[in-house]
């Protein structure tokens, strides 16, 4: 899966961080999200499949990759 994150949707909530926080981190100056890791390890799909779920600005966007055969 791959993990991407709109900086300029973000409301600064910190969600993301509370649940995923090896994946999301926030900037110091406003609370917006940091990408962290955007091939996060299977461990911590269904953390970050929460937080793009409770992102209350839809800030987070999941996308499947292809698996080799």
């Amino acid at each position: 899966m791959k993990v991407t994150v709109d900086q300029d949707a973000c409301t600064g909530s910190g969600q993301c961080v509370l649940i995923a926080p090896g994946v999301f981190d926030q900037r110091d100056e406003d609370g917006i999200v940091v990408l962290l890791e955007d091939h996060p390890e299977p461990g911590l799909l269904a953390d970050v499949g929460e937080a793009a779920r409770i992102c209350p600005a839809l800030a987070i966007t999941l996308t499947a990759t292809p698996t080799a055969p």
